[in-house]
């Protein structure tokens, strides 16, 4: 559980300017020597880089644009606030797709959403790590209850990925998709989809969608990557808002859900094509059944991968899609 006194904190150093340890003790109500030690555990725990400076104060090294719930939800459609139940903000959890599954087993409604600054454990598909530094990049999860079968909701990762390719494409240029849920700038990955599903198989389906987007990954955090990656920072030539980008991502993805329970991934096949890297492409597609080698065509009307192997177009369900000879 994170300390109590560090969100408070944080909202005072995110300014940048210097705040001297009698203020902060008198606003937290606690001893210069605590603040001391809560300054030491934010270095620690979340590679911040803060100044002390002896008759100053402590100071964050740049300014920080910490997640506003309410700022995002306000600025929301009257539409999308009705589709949203509830939107959480954490300064850390362990993963935001946990946190909501854990919160789903005890009753929270559909259309519950969740963020986190950080994230200790972030997922991607396979189990591989996703790396989530604190307070640059959107970590976002959402709960939907689908009132359809396991079969029927399993292209919604791909109607996720027209929402973040479009959203993306308003920022940056050279925005594509990779089949099934990666989503790219000029090859590099920016952004990432986990759905983690449970239900019946004859429905209803509760799926926790969630969604990380690169903006701004700090040295430290690069290193830990083990995949060509990017960010919006070092694709844009212009400032972006973490709250005003999450508030447009949370607002089409709400609208995508909804779309989506009423006509599956029908809409969303047009928009995906749209955007897909590898089409006409060789690729490899690592599979349960081994590698397979074929030409990219596309993905069919069900959201399941095409490749014409030896003259035949099949069609698959899973896997990992990789050009031939990268």
């Amino acid at each position: 559980m994170t300390d109590p006194y560090q969100g408070i904190l944080l909202e005072q150093l995110c300014d940048g300017c210097f705040h001297s340890g009698e203020e902060l003790a008198q606003l937290l109500g606690i001893s210069r020597t605590a603040i001391w030690k809560q300054v030491e555990s934010l270095r620690s725990k979340y590679h911040l880089d803060i100044h002390a400076v002896r008759g100053r104060g402590y100071r964050l090294a740049d300014t920080l644009e910490l997640l506003d719930a309410d700022q995002i939800a306000d600025a929301l459609s009257l539409r999308q606030q009705s589709m949203l139940s509830q939107l959480q903000l954490h300064i850390s959890v362990e993963s935001t797709n946990s946190h909501l599954q854990k919160q789903m087993l005890q009753g929270i409604d559909s259309g519950s959403a969740c963020m986190s600054e950080h994230q200790s454990a972030g997922c991607g598909r396979r189990g591989r790590s996703w790396v989530s530094p604190f307070g640059c990049n959107l970590y976002l999860s959402l709960y939907w209850r689908f009132e359809r079968s396991m079969t029927e909701i399993g292209g919604v990762s791909l109607a996720v990925g027209t929402v973040l390719a479009r959203v993306l494409s308003e920022q940056v240029a050279n925005v594509a998709l990779k089949w099934p849920n990666d989503v790219l700038v000029d090859g590099n990955k920016i952004a990432g989809i986990l759905v983690d599903v449970q239900g019946a198989a004859d429905g209803p389906v509760d799926a926790v969608i969630g969604i990380g987007v690169n903006l701004h990954v700090p040295a430290h955090a690069s290193q830990q990557i083990d995949q060509p990656w990017t960010d919006l920072q070092r694709q844009g030539d212009k400032a972006i808002s973490r709250n005003q980008l999450t508030a447009r991502l949370l607002g089409e993805l709400l609208e995508a859900m909804e779309l989506f329970q009423n006509h599956q991934i029908a809409p969303f096949v047009p928009r995906w094509r749209q955007y897909d890297l590898f089409y006409g492409e060789e690729v490899i597609l690592f599979h349960s059944h081994g590698e397979i080698r074929g030409i990219h065509k596309g993905i069919a009307d069900d959201g399941s991968l095409l490749l014409e192997v030896g003259g035949r177009v099949c069609r698959f369900q899973s896997g990992e899609v990789s050009l031939r000879g990268t």
